[in-house]
């Protein structure tokens, strides 16, 4: 690296469910990082992306959606991120324009104007709606909570985020990069890995099933030949979820595998071999022990 000033920071993102801050980080870290599902409470722990942009290193925290919290998963999930957002440099408020200040918004944004942080309001999916709607809602945010700067973006189609990555390339402090320059994430590769089975069980079964789902890697081992031969399991809290997952003669299970071994080996650049078992655990989501495994304390 050279003698230019370096500036390095955390960019916590915070929002309801569905916010879009999932896509947003995807979007600019141009990798998927993250689980995007479209259904909400998906992501259980803070993911990085980080981007190096010209000389800034921008780690950005993806932070579990803030809801009320009923079992000890969700209350873990929200403490993980109001921890996240009080240890960053600077907090970006992502609310969906097209759904405006709901309930959920207003008791995140109630809750952040109790903490003294430096807080950019980014309201997503502005091609949704029209100019003049947007500006009550800024308004509205505004008398509510002091935000230093506003920005309109679609996360989806990317636009407005390249004006939000140079304000927050000029922003961040001054200071060493933190990361070595060719991480693009500091999410382990067996999270990684169990983080995309998950997103297929999202993605390929209904109803309640993905909120009663939990993956883990429980082996990650790289073979002589380059390649790596990863075991999942798939705990479920009843019987008829465990039959729906596999499906009939195997073929559900077969459809999830396949799928996330091919995002695996995409990711990880390398052949992966990938084993799925689904296993019955009651109650698992209220577990501790199940909860440090998905990298979360209650």
């Amino acid at each position: 690296m050279n003698s230019m000033t370096t500036r390095c920071g955390f960019v916590a993102l915070v929002g309801a469910p569905n916010a879009g801050k999932s896509t947003l980080l995807n979007r600019i870290a141009g990798v998927k990082l993250s689980i995007v599902s479209p259904k909400a409470q998906t992501t259980r722990f803070r993911t990085l992306g980080i981007v190096v942009r010209e000389n800034t290193q921008i780690i950005l925290v993806d932070l579990p959606g803030i809801f009320k919290p009923r079992r000890r998963l969700d209350r873990a999930m929200v403490n993980a991120a109001w921890t996240g957002s009080q240890d960053a440099d600077l907090t970006l408020l992502m609310i969906d324009a097209k759904l405006g200040l709901r309930d959920d918004v207003r008791e995140i944004i109630t809750k952040l104007a109790q903490s003294n942080g430096k807080i950019w309001l980014v309201l997503n999916k502005t091609d949704l709606i029209a100019a003049e709607d947007l500006l009550p809602i800024t308004k509205e945010v505004n008398d509510l909570l002091p935000v230093e700067r506003v920005f309109m973006v679609s996360a989806r189609s990317g636009d407005g985020v390249e004006d939000l990555l140079d304000q927050l390339t000029a922003d961040l402090p001054e200071g060493p990069f933190l990361y070595p320059e060719d991480d693009l994430t500091d999410l382990p590769d067996r999270l990684l890995a169990a983080e995309l089975v998950r997103e297929q069980v999202f993605m390929q079964t209904h109803e309640e099933i993905p909120y009663q789902a939990t993956v883990e890697t429980e082996s990650f081992k790289e073979r002589p030949d380059g390649s790596v031969r990863i075991e999942v399991t798939i705990y479920v809290s009843r019987a008829g979820h465990k039959a729906i997952l596999i499906g009939e003669g195997g073929h559900k299970i077969k459809s999830i595998g396949a799928r996330a071994r091919l995002e695996l080996q995409e990711l990880l650049d390398r052949p992966c071999h990938l084993f799925l078992n689904v296993k019955e655990r009651a109650g698992w989501d209220e577990e501790k022990a199940r909860l440090r495994a998905i990298g979360l304390e209650d």
